[in-house]
């Protein structure tokens, strides 16, 4: 076997316990629970609040210009990878951040604000529509996206995702029928993004990994929300002294949702056959080893042992940042205005929650009407929920059980769906939607007496 060059004990424990400490310890401060993080964010936003959507301007412009560039693959696209993949995407993609940059600078400069007859512009650059997901959300998202990708190299670089995935691999086959080796992907989305899970997740795929049903059910039901958005949804609701509590019942139901889900339609009638024939590999310890756990720190330290300093840090950290900057912003503010717009001036999440207010009531649900509007909406983007719940629901309780189930659903079009839709992952349109209802059952009869314990 080759000799891989092997990093220090300090180059994998240091990083690692300074990112779960700034990512995943909630502290006590300023009278509230809350995370490190989100604390230097808030910090921040407080010096330069003013500043934020001027800077959100920017960002959604540019944005949309460089993508409608690289839609015609200019020579100078292989220079500059990180530049490549930020903007690099498909026709659909660039139109929506064209249309989210136009939504912002209509919002901006106020335009239509003194429009007494209420036509389409105001609507979109009201403080209740657009005005609100400029000044509300895209302020405290784009700090928070910059100092998570900023800092999320310190668990994704040094050997966190190798040992964990080692740690994990008697477990995942048997309690949940995929590889062990799916443990990296799955912790990767958790921790860093879910879209990362899933290119991870069809790499394996097309390089014949997994199968078509382990494609599949890891896509779908592991490509977990990461830390970053799940703090941005709860703090949109403003329960961020829930975080504790919160984020451990994300965790309950995902574990829920990886036990049913992959048992039932249509993952269950997914079929054991590789794109690529012969690589599968054995879930057995390689020579050498005689624990998950000595094999585990052998791959955390081979993996500091191939980091390449300061360098690649930086690099790391700005390619998160940049793909959070210019990736998501545009497509929450094309999507959350518009479903704003859609919620406050129509009927149609009414319409489209009515069958959920059922079980809503029984469960006692408090607003299980303005709750029920929430459900179905998750399936074109995970932060439009809680942006429309911010504005609609008034009982801290509802807020929170609407700030879990749109983490929970997970199969949201704007990214994860999107992501999956474009990949060669054996999953269609209808298949997806028919998991994000199946996640959204789930969770509602686990998140809502929960909540009722937690708020009691």
């Amino acid at each position: 076997m080759e000799q891989k060059k092997e990093g220090s004990m300090t180059g994998f424990l240091l990083p690692s316990i300074v990112g779960i400490i700034l990512f995943m310890i909630p502290i006590y401060y300023d009278g509230k629970w809350t995370i490190v993080v989100k604390i230097i964010a808030d910090m921040i936003s407080d010096s330069i609040g003013d500043y934020l959507p001027l800077l959100c301007l920017c960002i959604v412009t540019l944005s949309a210009v460089l993508g409608v560039i690289f839609l015609g693959k200019p020579n100078f696209i292989a220079t500059y990878p990180i530049v490549a993949n930020t903007f690099s995407t498909t026709a659909v993609w660039v139109l929506i951040r064209i249309v989210g940059a136009v939504f912002l600078w209509l919002t901006y400069f106020e335009v239509g604000k003194d429009d007494e007859n209420g036509g389409i512009i105001s609507m979109i650059t009201s403080g209740d529509n657009g005005g609100f997901v400029l000044n509300d959300l895209l302020s405290v998202l784009v700090v928070i996206f910059l100092l998570a990708g900023l800092l999320l190299p310190l668990l994704l670089d040094f050997g966190l995702l190798e040992f964990i995935g080692a740690m994990l691999t008697k477990i995942m086959r048997p309690v949940f029928t995929i590889p062990g080796r799916a443990a990296v992907d799955c912790i990767t989305s958790w921790i860093g993004d879910g879209t990362l899970g899933v290119m991870l997740t069809a790499n394996q795929y097309e390089s014949g990994y997994y199968s078509k049903r382990e494609a599949a059910i890891i896509s779908t039901t592991f490509s977990a929300v990461s830390i970053t958005f799940s703090i941005v949804v709860l703090a949109q609701v403003g329960l961020m002294e829930y975080f504790g509590a919160y984020y451990l019942l994300i965790c309950l139901i995902g574990i829920a949702c990886a036990l049913i889900i992959p048992r039932i339609p249509p993952l269950s009638l997914k079929k054991d056959e590789f794109l690529v024939e012969g690589k599968a590999m054995g879930e057995t310890l390689p020579a050498g080893y005689t624990s998950s756990f000595q094999y585990g720190i052998a791959l955390a330290r081979q993996r500091v042992g191939e980091h390449k300093g300061i360098g690649q840090f930086m690099e790391n950290a700005f390619k998160n940042a940049a793909g959070m900057w210019f990736g998501v912003l545009p497509v929450v503010m094309c999507i959350g205005t518009l479903a704003l717009v859609l919620a406050n001036h129509t009927t149609i999440f009414d319409t489209l929650g009515a069958p959920f207010l059922p079980l809503l009531n029984l469960l006692d649900v408090p607003q299980a009407t303005e709750v029920s509007k929430t459900m179905i909406v998750g399936f074109t983007d995970m932060f439009t929920p809680s942006i429309i719940a911010a504005k609609t629901i008034t009982v801290p309780m509802s807020k929170f059980i609407v700030a879990v189930i749109s983490v929970t659903q997970l199969i949201y079009l704007s990214e994860v769906g999107g992501l999956i839709l474009g990949s060669k992952i054996p999953v269609n349109l209808i298949e997806l939607f028919i998991l994000f209802l199946e996640r959204t059952i789930i969770s509602i009869l686990i998140a809502v007496p929960a909540a009722h314990l937690i708020f009691s």
